[in-house]
């Protein structure tokens, strides 16, 4: 069986090593000593100001909305993990779909401004499989109209446009540190904002908006994170380098066996570099891709249809709306296995069976 995702985990000694001082201490959760030393090597490693460790990617999105204090209409993409738009509404906000750019798979930041109402408070936008948005162009729409701007960055630990990291962009940018991310805590996430005061307010809500022993600044929740996931994002950041270079080669080994594969791959941002999050194909035809993702389960071997459907056409809580390129995207696309246990010989036999379905 070969699945289409696989968390790293490091060697047991290692996590045994926090595991035990936690045991000592008997300090589980509240902001401990290995959470804080997480945040703090989270951010060197990153080179950043500001982060927050937090109970995961989805609160993070929460966490960001109240803190900036968003009403109204947020515009978004349709094209994401259904908790891009849950969160959305989930704060009382009101998801306004774009559709996305055909070749990169985020936001099309060209038809941002025409959706834009009296109503309109924030973009969030999703730089889909670790691929940068056009951050440039949304945040000179946001200043011209007064928009707040969400990154969700679940996908891009460790991305950088032009060198500069891209949690840098945003009023706030969140992460998944969940355990089928190239870099996980099993469960977790990170908020990043350059704002100090912001960092302040995000900080209470991730505490209840506690402000001090018996008093209370503003209404929270509780967005803490354990010890035992602190010592899991502890012990796998240090071996963050090789998962990259490791999944990075898979990547380009997918690239090399499927250069006559009826499909094509992300347009990567020029100034960014795949960190291999994940290996997503727009096939041809739907059809092309279903016979493929048949013919792998057939053979034990893991494929996902990530996105799909449309989230503008497939939540239950919503009014369904037809966006043209997502609605056509969303039914081709397929991402195949990548993990860091993954190896060279079962990409080759995963490439040999596409290839057959193609050409027979």
């Amino acid at each position: 069986m070969i699945p289409v995702t696989k968390p790293f985990l490091p060697p047991q000694q290692i996590y045994q090593n926090y595991l035990s001082g936690i045991w000592n201490r008997q300090w589980l959760t509240n902001m401990g000593p290995l959470a804080s030393q997480l945040e703090m090597e989270i951010k060197q490693h990153l080179q950043l100001k500001h982060i927050l460790f937090v109970t995961n990617g989805t609160v993070a999105l929460q966490m960001a909305i109240k803190a900036l204090d968003l009403k109204g209409e947020i515009i978004t993409t349709p094209f994401s993990f259904v908790a891009t738009t849950s969160s959305i509404v989930w704060e009382g906000c009101i998801p306004v779909f774009v559709d996305i750019d055909a070749e990169s798979l985020n936001i099309d930041a060209t038809k941002i401004e025409a959706a834009i109402t009296d109503n309109t408070t924030a973009i969030l936008a999703t730089h889909v499989y670790g691929n940068p948005c056009d951050v440039e162009t949304i945040d000179r729409i946001a200043k011209k109209h007064g928009l707040k701007v969400i990154y969700d960055a679940a996908h891009a630990f460790g991305v950088e446009i032009n060198g500069k990291s891209i949690f840098e962009y945003g009023d706030i940018s969140t992460c998944s540190l969940h355990a089928t991310k190239l870099y996980h805590s099993v469960e977790g996430g990170f908020v990043v904002t350059q704002n100090a005061d912001l960092l302040k307010k995000l900080a209470s809500i991730r505490n209840f908006g506690i402000s001090g022993f018996d008093t209370f600044a503003e209404l929270g929740l509780n967005g803490k994170n354990s010890e035992l996931h602190a010592a899991m994002g502890l012990s796998n950041l240090k071996y963050i380098e090789d998962i990259i270079k490791k999944r990075q080669a898979l990547t380009q080994r997918y690239d090399d066996k499927l250069t006559s594969l009826k499909a094509y791959r992300p347009k990567w941002h020029k100034g960014s570099e795949n960190k291999g999050a994940y290996y997503p194909l727009v096939f041809d035809s739907e059809e092309l891709m279903l016979r493929i993702m048949d013919r792998l389960k057939n053979n034990e071997i893991g494929t996902r249809r990530y996105f799909y459907p449309s989230l503008a056409s497939a939540l239950p809580y919503l009014a369904p709306k037809a966006l043209e390129i997502t609605d056509e995207v969303s039914k081709k696309v397929l991402c195949l296995p990548l993990y860091y246990d993954l190896s060279f010989e079962e990409v080759d036999m995963v490439c040999r069976l596409i290839l057959r379905v193609q050409n027979n």
